[in-house]
């Protein structure tokens, strides 16, 4: 069919070139002018009612079984379930906190989390996120990172911190480069053992394998993951799922909840063991600015939530290497970089993303060289993506040449759109560098989303996260003083997405800092705006403060 759409063309080329030329034309003119057309005029960005109204729709769309959405295939979908846990904390809203919790296990336990050798593959094709897609993507775990640490420091829940530690065993263990960045992706098809290149040959399990690798200890684990119809895939091979936690299997079978972890170790191990020596799923080395900074926020995200240090310095680590082997001489970014050679200029995803993560590792070690980083970047994109008269920022740089026209992304999707992550970059370096433009321009973009909004309000989560930051108070939190460091770090383990924590030990002359720094006293100022309530000295007091100006009545 395009062998024949080709040669129709080259044939109405060739009779009739003027008429070919003229439909060029036209059809050129009509594509550029789509961004020359500003969006509806503003009007305020959308209002908790109306908000509450979409999340109400939503509702009847949430899978009361398995969590995430009716039907198949299921997508994660990160940006809308860490929205959700927003609104859910906030408004006190069970049912919304029980959809998050439910999807965030049933994720946890199915199949689409490598219970073997950690990570999430892209999605499930069934309903109760049994089969994957086996392909694992860099951007998908990077995301999930930072849910789940999250949910973790809002319900603590164990399997939630478990799930966070495995997911960074695999991006340790299988994507990271040596020089310190992370590959893109794992392939889902694989050698099965006949030579044939099929989808999830590597993962999948007979039941006959299990039994002669684990020997007695096949029973417990045939129950703990389902070696039953439950847990069947195709051609009487297996797709290890679970429905219970250890805990839960425990208690079912009488055993010491330390004897059940420990014997399923022991029995993944062995499995692990033999599925390393299988041929493995071909790797996408590509080295992705973009997927590299939203794994830079999941891991700031997990130090902070989660006390471990090793995120912390892995963080670190990945946010020096993005500066180092993606920063050009010009200041500014790469999109990629493959087998030692540079890609393409940067994109917006790329800046907003970085800008994000910095702003995230700021959050998580209280170091103002990120925070100084990401607002000399957010400068770039001010300089490089914007138009007079567009409250947008164009996807590609004023530097590169467009093939037609920029486009303009606004759709949050798996990965949120970079002008929504822009949009809360803006808002939350106004705030700490006290520009009242950067707020602005925030505000601004949000108001210009608000029609689409209302008419496809579930592809816009990330634009209705900054919409509860700006319809209810939102804290810079700054904390002063010799015990600075260490009551910072506590306020941040706490859930509280409505706050920008900053905290110094040491004179410090910055913005939000000034007159506040007394060498005797750690105070913490709880400010939104700039006007700031009398200084606490008690880190549970101000917590108390804070999760009480959250919860809305």
């Amino acid at each position: 069919k395009w062998m024949q759409a080709l040669l129709q063309l080259s044939n109405l080329h060739r009779e009739e070139p003027g008429k070919v030329r003229d439909y060029a034309g036209n059809l050129t003119g009509a594509v550029r002018k789509i961004n020359e057309i500003l969006p509806p005029e503003k009007s305020g960005g959308p209002t908790i009612s109306e908000m509450s109204g979409w999340i109400s729709e939503w509702k009847l769309r949430f899978d009361p079984e398995y969590g995430g959405q009716r039907g198949a295939p299921k997508f994660m979908m990160p940006v809308r379930l860490q929205l959700l846990m927003h609104w859910g904390a906030a408004h006190q809203d069970q049912e919304v906190l029980d959809h998050v919790n439910l999807s965030l296990r049933s994720m946890a336990l199915g199949g689409l989390f490598d219970h073997l050798g950690g990570g999430f593959s892209r999605y499930s094709v069934d309903a109760r996120w049994h089969v994957p897609h086996f392909e694992k993507m860099l951007y998908d775990n990077a995301q999930l990172l930072g849910l789940y640490a999250q949910a973790y420091a809002l319900t603590s829940d164990p399997l939630f911190l478990e799930t966070v530690s495995r997911t960074i065993d695999f991006l340790q263990g299988e994507l990271r480069t040596p020089e310190g960045g992370y590959f893109a992706s794992l392939d889902a098809d694989s050698l099965d053992p006949s030579g044939q290149l099929k989808e999830g040959a590597y993962y999948a399990w007979t039941e006959a394998e299990l039994k002669s690798i684990l020997g007695s200890e096949f029973e417990l684990f045939s129950h703990a993951y389902n070696i039953n119809a439950f847990g069947r895939w195709e051609e009487d091979t297996y797709v290890l799922i679970r429905r219970e936690t250890d805990e839960e299997l425990a208690a079912n079978k009488g055993l010491e909840t330390t004897e059940v972890k420990e014997r399923l170790e022991a029995s993944r191990a062995a499995l692990l063991n033999v599925r390393d020596k299988r041929e493995p799923p071909r790797l996408d080395d590509k080295i992705i600015c973009s997927w590299n900074a939203l794994l830079l926020s999941g891991l700031a995200d997990v130090a902070r939530y989660c006390d471990m240090p090793l995120a912390e310095k892995a963080a670190q680590e990945l946010g020096e290497y993005l500066f180092a082997s993606f920063t050009n001489s010009e200041g500014t970014l790469l999109h990629s970089r493959a087998k030692g050679k540079d890609g393409p200029a940067a994109y917006l995803e790329d800046y907003a993303t970085l800008i994000e993560g910095c702003i995230k590792l700021y959050s998580c070690n209280g170091d103002p060289v990120w925070m100084e980083r990401a607002s000399t970047l957010t400068r770039v994109v001010l300089e490089d993506f914007s138009a007079e008269g567009q409250p947008f920022f164009f996807f590609s740089s004023h530097r590169e040449k467009a093939l037609i026209r920029k486009s303009i992304e606004v759709a949050d999707n798996v990965i949120p759109a970079s002008n929504s992550i822009m949009a809360k970059n803006l808002f939350q370096l106004g705030l700490f560098w006290e520009d009242s433009s950067w707020i602005q321009r925030a505000e601004d973009m949000l108001s210009y989303m608000k029609d689409s909004m209302s008419k496809y309000s579930g592809q816009y989560s990330n634009w209705m996260q900054l919409a509860l930051w700006l319809e209810y108070p939102f804290f810079e939190t700054v904390v002063s003083g010799p015990l600075a460091q260490s009551y910072g770090r506590i306020l941040g383990s706490k859930y509280l997405p409505h706050t920008l924590i900053a905290y110094s030990d040491k004179a410090a002359e910055l913005p939000l800092f000034r007159h506040r720094q007394d060498p005797e006293h750690t105070r913490i100022f709880i400010c939104s705006r700039g006007a700031c309530q009398q200084p606490m000295e008690e880190v549970e007091q101000a917590f108390l403060s804070l999760r009480k100006e959250l919860i809305r009545e």
